[in-house]
């Protein structure tokens, strides 16, 4: 057995990966490598920007000069992808509802640092950091878009709650 990577089925590049393809004995059998949500933006380099500053990082875009219509962004093993909110409607026939659209979970050092750094930004936080019943530290902010965006600590974090 082989290994053959193919372009993504979506952008057809060669430099962003879309699927593994097992070939065995001239045979073709799809193995997804990979899962991540798409956010629909009618703003995506500032959506981007705001993702970035939770520490995800850009690692494919369409078109690759200009103003991109997708951007992939990583953070880690976790993928997000940033598109157009004309996207949907141009591929599926779709229009893009009213916010919130989903809500993403990301996991910070520091809740609370994490929290006044983006309020720093213009940021709009949605609910103070709190200690939940289920021992975590949670605060919610909003991504440019709206969409709600959890910021947690996990217990036990030794920096959990600390500003310094």
């Amino acid at each position: 057995m082989r290994l053959a990577i193919w372009p993504c089925a979506r952008c057809a590049s060669l430099t962003h990966v879309g699927l593994t393809r097992r070939v065995e004995a001239g045979s073709l059998t799809r193995v997804p490598d990979r899962a991540f949500a798409v956010v629909y933006a009618r703003e995506v380099a500032r959506t981007v920007s705001f993702y970035e500053q939770l520490g995800f990082e850009a690692h494919f875009r369409l078109p690759p000069e200009g103003d991109a219509g997708y951007v992939g962004l990583r953070r880690g093993g976790a993928e997000l992808a940033v598109v157009t909110a004309a996207s949907p409607r141009e591929l599926i026939g779709v229009e893009v509802g009213e916010r919130p659209r989903f809500e993403l979970f990301v996991y910070v050092d520091d809740v609370d640092r994490c929290v006044e750094r983006l309020r720093t930004t213009g940021v709009a936080v949605l609910r103070a950091p709190q200690d939940m019943f289920w021992g975590e530290r949670v605060a919610y902010v909003a991504d440019p878009e709206g969409n709600p965006v959890a910021l947690a600590a996990a217990p036990g974090t030794p920096s959990r709650g600390n500003l310094a």
